[in-house]
């Protein structure tokens, strides 16, 4: 997949600045409109941090119709590692924010980041690499 956005090394001061940031980059770039950052701080708020689905890693998202315009997805990884209010997963250190506009390239999107979840010796790397030519190299292994 060509819509992967990276930023890495950011810095952030809380969890819904790590929001903005990540999800950001989808919405800068005309992935999402507006409306996708304010569904997923909702989300957080109304749910909690389920979002926050293994040690050090956040997978943002919200629905479709909840302002996605194209599939999507950004890495963005943290200088310093935020709580996002999780007991098991806490602090974050990487952060993927995804979109997509229908359940097949969800569906393929997620089973792709899986596979790169699984890979411990990749995620390690990619949540310490500084050069963003390394990461992409990384991803490029899963299909993303």
């Amino acid at each position: 997949m060509n819509n992967i956005l990276i930023k890495l090394k950011e810095e952030c001061k809380n969890w819904e600045e790590v929001v903005f940031k990540g999800v950001g980059l989808l919405e800068e770039n005309g992935f999402v409109n507006e409306i996708y950052k304010k569904k997923i701080i909702e989300n957080f708020y109304e749910f909690g941090s389920y979002m926050v689905i293994a040690p050090q890693i956040v997978l943002l998202h919200a629905r479709p119709e909840d302002g996605v315009i194209k599939t999507g997805l950004s890495i963005l990884t943290l200088k310093n590692p935020i709580n996002f209010g999780s007991e098991l997963n806490d602090p974050v250190k990487l952060v993927f924010s995804f979109c997509s506009i229908d359940n097949k390239d969800h569906m393929v999107l997620l089973s792709n980041l899986m596979k790169l979840l699984m890979s411990k010796e990749d995620l390690e790397n990619l949540m310490n690499e500084d050069n963003i030519e390394n990461v992409k190299r990384i991803i490029e292994k899963f299909d993303l």
